[in-house]
């Protein structure tokens, strides 16, 4: 696909998706998610068969709107772009496989958050324990399988993982974090919020036995929270 095939609109959407993952990736560090260059989100491009990343090793004051990489959603840098002359993130693959096998995916976060690595290095899901967990994920967050970045295995474990679970988080196990959304603004959301259960349930656990909350009362929370909370223009989910 080449850039002189791109609608007026298509054009119009690539270029807002860039600015949005520019600026995304500023809350990862605003958030202390990530450390030096490792890390990045990505955001699909509505009405066509692409996405934007973050270029590999990149720094992230130095990330701008036009150094962010044009993939199509077999992880092939679209030639031509700005930001085509660069590498995208080394985590391009997984992030494709998950677009191509997940449509209803607008956004994935990668991070290397320090509490939510610590239960995917020991392999162990984060159990639902606070109601803000059943809010926001439904439930407990999962294990997916230990995967080598490369090709698209991590992409696959993330799929298999995620695919008719509520959560939209992932624990890569002896990895990190995965967190898919609507859009690339909700995938940076989970992300935020998944780290600061991973703290939340850590703490609690290091204190003391873990109280479950009962499922129907996760089930009651979750509905609430989706459907009834905050306001109609929300980017909630």
């Amino acid at each position: 696909m080449s850039a002189s095939r791109f609608s007026p609109e298509v054009e119009a959407a690539i270029r807002e998706v860039r600015a949005e993952v520019a600026r995304l990736h500023a809350e990862l560090v605003r958030y202390g998610l990530v450390v030096w260059t490792g890390g990045n989100v990505s955001g699909r491009v509505p009405g066509a068969d692409l996405f934007v990343i973050k270029p590999s090793g990149v720094s992230y004051d130095e990330i701008t709107p036009e150094n962010l990489v044009l993939c199509e959603l077999d992880g092939t840098v679209v030639p031509g772009t700005p930001g085509s002359e660069r590498n995208p993130s080394s985590d391009t693959a997984a992030h494709a496989y998950v677009y191509r096998h997940m449509p209803e995916v607008g956004g994935v976060v990668h991070t290397h958050s320090s509490y939510a690595v610590a239960w995917a290095a020991r392999g162990e899901e984060i159990p639902c324990v606070i109601t803000g967990m059943a809010d926001e994920f439904g439930g407990p967050v999962p294990v997916g399988p230990f995967a080598i970045i490369g090709d698209d295995s991590i992409g696959r474990g993330i799929v298999e993982t995620l695919r008719g679970h509520r959560s939209r988080a992932v624990l890569m196990q002896n990895h990190g974090p995965f967190t898919i959304g609507v859009t690339a603004k909700d995938a940076v959301k989970a992300a935020v919020l998944l780290e600061d259960v991973a703290r939340s349930v850590h703490l609690a656990r290091e204190a003391g036995p873990l109280i479950p909350i009962p499922q129907d009362d996760i089930d009651r929370l979750y509905a609430r929270y989706q459907n009834v909370y905050g306001q109609a223009e929300d980017d909630r989910r």
